[in-house]
C-alpha cells in the first residue's frame, strides 16, 4: 500500500512538472534557441574580427497579444547570436538603414529592451553597423537611483 501511495505521489508531481514547464510563460525561462542555419553575410566577417563567433542563425520570436478579447500578433527577429567566451551568449542585431538605432537611453529602451527581458541569460546585444563595420555591446544595467 505504502509502495503506490509513493508511486502515485512521483507520478503526481511529475505530471505537474511537465504542465508547468508548458505553460504560455515557461518559454521565457527557456535557453537562447539556437538556429544552426547560418546564412553568410558580412556581419559574421566583422563579427569574427572582433573575437566573436557566431553560433546560430536567424531566429524569429513570435509574440501574442490579447487585447479586449481580440488577439494580435508580433514577432522580434534577432539576426544571429554570438560568443565571445565559455558561456558568453549575445544576440546579435544588425542596423537597418530604415530603422537605425536611437543611441539614447529611451531609444535603447524602446528598441532592445524586449530580447534583453525574453531571454535575461544572454550577455547583452551585438548592434552591428555593416556600413561603419562597428560593433556596439550593449548591456543591460540597473540605474540605482542616484545618477542624474
Amino acid at each position: 500500500m505504502a509502495f503506490i501511495g509513493v508511486a502515485l505521489s512521483i507520478f503526481i508531481i511529475y505530471r505537474i512538472y511537465v504542465w508547468l514547464q508548458s505553460s504560455p510563460r515557461s518559454f521565457m525561462k527557456d535557453q537562447i534557441p539556437f538556429n544552426k542555419v547560418i546564412i553568410p553575410h558580412p556581419s559574421i566577417d566583422i563579427l569574427e574580427d572582433e573575437g566573436y563567433e557566431v553560433v546560430g542563425g536567424k531566429l524569429k520570436i513570435p509574440l501574442s497579444f490579447n487585447v479586449n478579447g481580440a488577439q494580435m500578433y508580433s514577432r522580434l527577429f534577432i539576426d544571429y547570436v554570438a560568443t565571445k567566451e565559455e558561456g558568453s551568449l549575445y544576440l546579435v542585431i544588425l542596423s537597418r538603414p530604415r530603422k537605425p538605432l536611437d543611441f539614447t537611453g529611451s531609444g535603447l529602451r524602446d528598441t532592445l529592451l524586449p530580447y534583453l527581458l525574453i531571454y535575461p541569460e544572454c550577455s547583452g546585444v551585438l548592434y552591428v553597423n555593416v556600413a561603419t563595420a562597428s560593433i556596439h555591446v550593449i548591456k543591460l544595467g540597473k540605474d540605482d537611483g542616484e545618477s542624474n
